[in-house]
């Protein structure tokens, strides 16, 4: 019986810092994901600002 608890309280020793360890992971994926998106979005406002306007509403240069 004393051996059983033995093992039962290693392998929950084992969890314990499997979720921790995979805790830590989450945590720093979170922390690219945020930082990713924000840099999406930084390149999707600059592409916004350089985009080419449609020509219909381009005024034609003054030779023509």
């Amino acid at each position: 019986m004393e051996e059983r608890l033995t093992e039962l309280e290693t392998k929950i020793s084992y969890q314990e810092q499997t979720i921790e360890d995979l805790n830590q992971v989450v945590i720093e994926l979170r922390w690219k994901l945020d930082k990713l998106e924000g840099q999406c979005k930084q390149l999707s406002e600059q592409l916004d600002k350089t985009k080419i306007k449609d020509k219909s509403l381009e005024v034609p240069p003054p030779h023509y």
